[in-house]
């Protein structure tokens, strides 16, 4: 199913290589359409690595009335859970409640409720909290997440790392994703059905010939060029979504999007248990605090325009100034610069919608088909992690307009490679895992579950000892884990997979890291001549 021959006309030619342009891309071509992708860079190394690593319906997008997406979102999470069980799970979330609360004063909600009770000056009531909440539990059909509790804080291991004039909160349901994996899990399942995935290549331009494009890709490590005809495109290109419409496709548009930077910062751990925080500000805005792989806690996220989707988005020192303070107002022991090991941002290519601020810019994604140049193309702006499949399907049933052979929905359900097991399966393949390789220490053991499931088995392969894993880069990093994901997973630099594949660089040291590179420099000659490899041609 999908595939093709070179000299054939693909039916679909995907620009962009984050969670959009893979979960499109996979769609459609197990609806039996032929499918090729370029990303310029790395899969996912934009604004798909750079979230704040939740499914989750959107809480405060209530406040603005968004329904149909919240709904949509909450909906999705247990679809998604039971298709990834190992690059995702539920997490419980503390929301503290203090009378000082306050909306951000554009919200639709705040501006109701400044006339109906404007005695509250702005402040949150309790009442609107606990019914939002009831509405997050009861919107999406939730069957496998728990609902919302009350809490109170005083001598719970929730209280104890806030202030102590937090006495009470409430608990409710969310999950985890790793962000990055499920963007190549998704390009590489794409792949298995007959896509071709095509990494560091750039779209130089594409232009319209007798109702068809042609498409002229250039591969960054080669400068070689090659021409792909195909029946219609799709632009996913994310923040770079208006630039391929104005100077790569060339054609006249209204359409366009408002990049709004997201920075987040990484300390080390902060409290104890697994739960995740939600501090709401005196601003209206609200931050998460997230247990963080094993040993750190991640704080997130600012919302602030960003002009230029080519100047690399960086967490600011007024950014993370804003992030410490903002959680050190509910933590008892003050977060400090100290506490920081890393930092990232991303930019959200949202919908242009004439918002007033970067925080009331819709997160609802828009799909727009243009025939200007006379061939189809699909625009994709905004849109969330968690939706993401949604928005594949909503791009499909656009597409089968002008493609009458696509097939049906399909994706529902359908795991993702190495997902092949129970929701709740994961302690379970952690213990037949160490028990096949005993060489395994716990910790090794459960970051190779819940990096490739089931497949965890095909990574290690036959080996009886560590040893016969290869070269070990550090942090228990072996070179047939690394062989693997240049050859699985569309690695090409160490930055690839301590950052993107893995989330290592936290624990690996620069002359390591050095080191991973050294040995990819002297094997990729040989891997990109593998079959199985995929490469950027």
């Amino acid at each position: 199913m999908g595939t093709r021959e070179d000299h054939e006309i693909v039916d679909l030619f995907v620009i962009g290589g984050g969670i959009n342009g893979c979960g499109i891309a996979r769609d459609a071509v197990g609806r039996g359409l032929t499918v090729e992708l370029a990303e310029m860079n790395d899969l996912a190394s934009g604004t798909s690595s750079a979230s704040t690593k939740l499914f989750h319906g959107g809480l405060r997008y209530l406040e603005y009335w968004e329904i149909r997406l919240v709904r949509e979102a909450l909906i999705e999470r247990e679809t998604l859970l039971r298709a990834m069980p190992h690059i995702s799970w539920p997490m419980r979330f503390v929301l503290p409640y203090h009378p000082d609360m306050r909306f951000e004063g554009d919200t639709p909600t705040s501006k109701v409720l400044s006339i109906v009770m404007p005695w509250m000056k702005g402040r949150r009531p309790a009442w609107l909290i606990r019914f939002g909440l009831f509405l997050y539990d009861n919107l999406g059909g939730r069957k496998i997440l728990k609902g919302t509790t009350s809490l109170n804080l005083a001598g719970s291991p929730e209280g104890a790392p806030l202030q102590d004039r937090f006495e009470k909160a409430y608990e409710y349901s969310d999950c985890w994703i790793e962000d990055s994996r499920l963007v190549v899990l998704n390009a590489r399942d794409a792949q298995d059905r007959g896509a071709r995935i095509n990494v560091r290549t750039k779209v130089v331009s594409a232009e319209q010939v007798e109702g068809l494009w042609r498409v002229t890709v250039e591969a960054q490590d080669t400068g070689e060029q090659r021409v792909i005809v195909a029946r219609m495109i799709v632009n996913a290109g994310g923040p770079w979504v208006e630039n391929v419409i104005r100077n790569t496709v060339r054609i006249n548009s209204t359409e366009g999007v408002r990049l709004v930077r997201g920075s987040h910062v990484v300390t080390h751990k902060l409290y104890d248990h697994d739960k995740c925080y939600f501090f709401q500000g005196e601003d209206g805005r609200i931050i998460f605090t997230i247990p963080y792989e094993t040993d750190f806690t991640l704080i997130g996220t600012t919302d602030a325009d960003h002009t230029d989707a080519n100047a690399k988005p960086v967490c600011t020192p007024e950014e993370q100034a804003y992030l410490l303070g903002f959680a050190s107002k509910y933590l008892k022991k003050p977060v400090t610069d100290g506490d920081v090991v890393w930092t990232y941002s991303g930019v959200r290519p949202l919908y242009n919608d004439g918002a007033s601020s970067a925080t009331a810019a819709t997160r609802d994604y828009v799909l727009k088909i243009d025939q200007s140049a006379g061939a189809p193309i699909l625009n994709v702006f905004g849109g969330k992690i968690t939706t993401y499949r949604k928005l594949a399907e909503s791009a499909l049933e656009k597409i089968a307009a002008f493609l009458p052979a696509t097939g049906q929905n399909w994706t529902a359900g359908v795991p993702l490679p190495g997902g092949d097991f129970p929701v709740d399966g994961v302690a379970a393949l952690n213990d037949r895992l160490m028990a096949e390789f005993p060489f395994l220490s716990g910790r090794w053991a459960a970051r190779l579950v819940k990096a490739y499931g089931v497949e965890a088995f095909d990574v290690l392969g036959e080996a009886k000892t560590k040893a016969d894993l290869g070269q070990d880069f550090g942090a228990d990093l072996t070179e047939r884990e690394a062989s693997w994901l240049v050859e699985k997973e569309f690695a090409r630099s160490a930055e690839d997979i301590v950052w993107r594949r893995s989330k290592l660089g936290l624990r690996l040291t620069k002359q390591e890291i050095d080191r991973l590179d050294t040995w990819l420099d002297a094997s990729l000659a040989d891997a990109v001549a593998m079959p199985s490899v995929p490469t950027a041609v």
